[in-house]
């Protein structure tokens, strides 16, 4: 048997918000963007040059339970993990576009981590 995650969903307070940060600080593909009627959306996107990983669900919050994880859907861990090919790199075009980094670049005995925050505080 052969299984794998293909997405993960991330509560959004706005689907537009949440789409042009996700491309335009993180530089990610807007992989679909489907009108689903009653104001609900199917929104994935992915991070570039990734082929056949785990892509993003945006779901906008639609209830007052969704909307308090909004930001804190990990209880303040990290969610996701983003390998890159080059770690200065991204930190350098993550400052560049004013993204939050809320611990810059280290050495860990698992290799090199830098961590952010997306638009809403998601580590």
């Amino acid at each position: 048997m052969h299984q794998q995650i293909a997405l993960l969903t991330l509560v959004v307070a706005d689907y537009d918000e949440a789409i042009a940060f996700y491309t335009q600080k993180l530089n990610f593909r807007l992989l679909e963007d489907t009108d689903l009627g009653s104001g609900k959306r199917w929104v994935r996107v992915a991070p570039r040059g990734a082929a056949g990983g785990a892509e993003l669900l945006l779901a906008r919050a639609t209830s007052p339970e969704q909307a308090a994880r909004v930001g804190n859907q990990t209880g303040g861990r990290v969610a996701l993990f983003l390998y890159t090919d080059n770690l200065a790199r991204d930190y350098q075009q993550l400052l560049s576009a004013g993204v939050t980094i809320v611990r810059p670049p280290t050495t860990e005995a698992y290799g090199h981590v830098l961590v952010f925050a997306d638009l809403y505080g998601n580590l």
